[in-house]
């Protein structure tokens, strides 16, 4: 089969690999789309890789091609979507359901060959099945998707409240989608980009807030009658948006960071002060699984998405390539802003 093999950095290519066979237990995917995942950016362009040669790509749809022996839960021609952790499933941690916080895990797509690829071989729990009336474009989006609700649940989420989403990426514009879901009073979402917050505003987004405009925070704080945010998702991994999420909490509220950093962060004597006069709850979020695995996140994603409650826009999509040249798409991660949107490895074209 053909695939995209990282053999360097900045050395990705198009070459020819052996087909994988499924074992027992497993399932062979026929890939149609994998996104190109900010995590999997330094693991071209960088050093993040874990080995060489190696085939990313985790955020994929496809088609069931074959079966391992014993495997009940799919079969040949059932359109999924392929869920990237390998969970061990035997330490404390996977015993309580808490399958993110594994540390015996594995990974398709970091630590395993992934689906930059024609084919892809998973665990049969690790391909979430899809109805026919969800695109397989849609499919390569259950993973971010999943991420966001992940994140909108490591609070203790009650519908009724004003929700802060803090960066209008794809995690930010699934994560205000769920908070209406889960009913939400009112959902504000934050950007820079004009663009963005468009289609934030076109997926439900009850308003939005360009942070470029003068006063922005005043703008964004009386939406509230002043009293702020009772919840707020950093979405961004931003510097600025995660000191953004102190201001922007009210009274008791309870704060998530989504987001992956990438620089370091000091928190201000200004920042600490706003965290202990309101008393706010601060937390972390990492990936996206629950029991019974790989949990109701993924459960959920294939259901609103099956009803269209979950709102998909082709606007996700920044561009759509094919595997013949996903060198090319990494290429574009070395202009800093040229990417606006999810970048699709098409495995067929």
């Amino acid at each position: 089969m053909k695939a995209g093999v990282v053999h360097a950095r900045e050395d990705i290519r198009y070459e020819e690999i052996p087909t994988p066979s499924p074992k027992a237990g497993q399932v062979l995917i026929k890939v149609k789309y994998t996104g190109i995942c900010g995590s999997d950016v330094p693991r071209v362009n960088g050093d993040a890789c874990h080995f060489f040669p190696n085939v990313l790509g985790h955020e994929f749809s496809g088609v069931v091609e074959k079966t391992g022996e014993g495997v009940t839960g799919v079969k040949p021609g059932d359109r999924v979507a392929g869920v990237p952790l390998v969970p061990c499933m035997q330490c404390e941690d996977c015993q309580k359901g808490n399958y993110s916080l594994c540390k015996n895990y594995s990974f398709i797509g970091s630590r395993e060959y992934g689906s930059f690829a024609e084919y892809v071989v998973v665990p049969e729990r690790n391909a979430v099945k899809f109805g026919a009336n969800v695109s397989f474009e849609q499919g390569a989006f259950f993973e971010p998707s999943t991420v966001a609700l992940h994140g909108l649940l490591r609070v203790n989420y009650q519908g009724g409240g004003a929700v802060a989403i803090l960066g209008g990426g794809t995690i930010g514009l699934f994560t205000m989608q769920w908070a209406k879901i889960f009913g939400s009073r009112k959902v504000v979402v934050f950007d820079i980009s004009e663009e963005r917050l468009s289609l934030a505003k076109k997926l439900g987004a009850d308003d939005v807030i360009n942070t470029l405009e003068e006063n922005y925070m005043e703008k964004a704080l009386a939406l509230t009658d002043g009293r702020g945010y009772d919840y707020v998702y950093e979405t961004a991994g931003n510097t600025a948006t995660m000191h953004m999420a102190f201001e922007a909490a009210g009274n008791k509220a309870q704060v998530c960071f989504i987001g992956t950093p990438t620089k370091e962060l000091t928190f201000t004597v200004k920042d600490w002060e706003n965290m202990n006069r309101k008393e706010f709850t601060l937390t972390g979020s990492w990936m996206s699984y629950s029991a019974p695995f790989p949990g109701r996140e993924w459960e959920l994603t294939a259901h609103y998405f099956k009803t269209g409650e979950l709102k998909f826009d082709e606007s996700l999509i920044y561009r759509k390539i094919p595997l013949s040249r996903i060198a090319e798409a990494f290429a574009m991660y070395q202009v800093p802003g040229q990417v606006k949107g999810k970048l699709l490895i098409d495995s067929e074209a």
